[in-house]
């Protein structure tokens, strides 16, 4: 049974590779070294050629690394390395906690150590060369060490809490977890903004003037109660623009990148704003709260079927059960099923971004959401022209020529 489940998990590796690398191809297909006719007043030729081989290096890339990723998988689950680890931190305590929390940190650590070679390269190379980077290497540097300690501190809490739960309450051990995780899902949403990304970057205030003034108007004639507009420091990384809407309730947050204010009209920021109102009206943050919670709790009950079978440890190697390899062992089986979640979910996903397109241009202009969604794409050279199954499997948003048109049924 246990090289049964070995070779399903291998299977499920090599078929998400060969899906990606199918849905590379059918993209690449669509790539054009002529402007095409639909993205003409969106694209100049030099910009638009720029922007094809900014998404044949990046796609190129991503080939490189997901291909060693899986060489490097196969090596490790063929020679027993998971097994060997498990081994390895045994020697040093028998503490199912402690040996859990080492198992997961030694992995995470020399995961992160070999891939950030690939991550420099994509950062100081990739991204330089098409005038994107702002990060510095002292920068850089300390954005992993704060990683680290989050990871350390946050995940590695939460993992020893779990493990715990599992080891006190049998088979209610699902529940009590879903219900831990959940909490800490929720304070997350509502504080992300306050406690992580002071971490990282700057945030102040928006100040007064004809851009607070007309976001507190928009905002005031929908009737959105709005304290919070903040401006963040994304220039510190990165060219390229944005902005979120965070946290639930009274800790509500609209975020600004500075690189969006630089670049946009106040039209054109109030139109982003009203789209980004429009998803809260609409509920969406707080649906995708329940969805996400809801799955949390599918995965933790399929979960609790099967860790206490030792088959799973086997499955890695081990000649014992354990609750950490279990985990792994299920994470790498439930694929499948989070693959097929993540396509409902950016299903819902792309419907909600049509609608917060709606809001924002039938309570201010169309127009103004056309022309910034334009400029951002343009500045961030973004593929126009993805294939339809790409789309289909990895877009959050729609592309952005759906949603022109959708917009142009408003003027």
């Amino acid at each position: 049974m246990a090289q049964t489940i070995f070779y399903i998990i291998i299977g499920i590796l090599l078929f998400d590779f060969i899906l990606e690398r199918i849905l590379d191809y059918l993209n690449s297909t669509y790539w054009s070294s002529e402007l095409p006719t639909e993205l003409a007043g969106i694209y100049d030729s030099d910009k638009y050629r720029k922007s094809q081989e900014y998404e044949k290096v990046s796609t190129r890339f991503s080939i490189l690394t997901s291909t060693l990723g899986l060489a490097a998988m196969l090596l490790i689950l063929f020679l027993n390395g998971f097994a060997w680890l498990d081994n390895f931190v045994r020697q040093y305590t028998e503490n199912p906690i402690l040996i859990a929390l080492m198992f997961f940190g030694i992995l995470g650590l020399a995961a992160d150590i070999i891939s950030s070679p690939f991550s420099i390269y994509a950062t100081f190379v990739i991204e330089e060369k098409f005038g994107f980077n702002k990060t510095t290497p002292k920068t850089y540097v300390l954005d992993k060490l704060k990683g680290w300690l989050l990871a350390a501190v946050i995940g590695g809490g939460l993992l020893a809490l779990i493990v715990w739960i599992y080891l006190i309450s049998g088979k209610w051990f699902w529940l009590i977890a879903w219900v831990v995780i959940g909490l800490f899902t929720i304070f997350i949403t509502m504080f992300y903004s306050n406690i992580i990304v002071p971490l990282f970057n700057k945030q102040k205030p928006l100040e007064g003037g004809d851009l607070r003034n007309a976001i507190e108007s928009f905002a005031q004639k929908v009737g959105f109660k709005l304290k919070n507009i903040f401006v963040m420091d994304g220039s510190k990384r990165s060219t390229k623009a944005n902005a979120y809407f965070t946290g639930l309730g009274s800790k509500k947050r609209i975020v600004l990148f500075d690189t969006l204010i630089k670049d946009h009209s106040i039209e054109e920021l109030v139109g982003v704003l009203a789209h980004e109102i429009g998803h809260y009206k609409k509920k969406h943050t707080l649906a995708a709260t329940v969805i996400s919670l809801f799955q949390t709790g599918l995965m933790l009950f399929i979960l609790s079927l099967f860790i206490g079978n030792p088959v799973l440890s086997q499955a890695l190697g081990a000649t014992e059960g354990s609750f950490h390899l279990g985990i792994l062992a299920f994470g790498l089986l439930y694929s499948p099923l989070s693959l097929i979640l993540g396509l409902i979910m950016n299903v819902i996903s792309r419907k909600n971004e049509y609608t917060a397109d709606r809001y924002a241009g039938e309570n201010y202009q169309p127009k103004a959401l056309q022309d910034a969604l334009k400029k951002l794409s343009v500045n961030q050279l973004s593929n126009l022209r993805p294939h339809p199954a790409y789309v289909f499997f990895y877009y959050s948003h729609p592309p952005l020529l759906q949603r022109l048109k959708a917009l142009n049924e408003l003027h």
